[in-house]
């Protein structure tokens, strides 16, 4: 079974996928999207759903600390639901996080500079955010 992450952004959605067992997660790309011209990436995403065979998309899903959701995490959830209803797949929301941050540290310990940070960071915080809910069936 083949699992797509994401992480889901007001201009980029990073992509990874696992491999056929469901054991690693992979960053694979970054998708850039604009929520203000109802642009969400969906067309590339599916590209990815028929190219993987994808059965299940997880996506990141922006807690605050205290457990609440904000904006972005309410973007997350209306982002899900429409991936859900166009792709007639399972879409399960997994809380990510800092999963942004943790992405940072790893590109920042590893001296990437902000350029090349800033090109990695969607897909990498998608495969952290995959990796984690991979690891939690396993």
């Amino acid at each position: 079974m083949r699992v797509m992450g994401l992480d889901v952004g007001s201009k980029t959605v990073g992509v990874a996928v696992s491999d056929e067992m469901g054991w690693t997660a992979q960053g694979l790309e970054t998708i850039r999207i604009n929520e203000e011209k109802n642009m969400f990436g969906f067309d590339r995403i599916g590209e990815i759903i028929k190219e993987y065979n994808i059965d299940k998309i997880i996506v990141g899903l922006p807690k605050n600390m205290n457990n609440t959701i904000g904006p972005r995490g309410e973007a997350s959830m209306a982002y899900a639901e429409g991936l859900r209803s166009k792709f007639q797949l399972p879409v399960q929301l997994w809380d990510e996080r800092l999963s942004t941050m943790a992405a940072e540290r790893v590109l920042l310990e590893a001296d990437v500079s902000r350029k090349k940070r800033k090109k990695v960071i969607d897909k990498m915080a998608a495969g952290m955010i995959l990796q984690n809910f991979l690891d939690s069936q396993h």
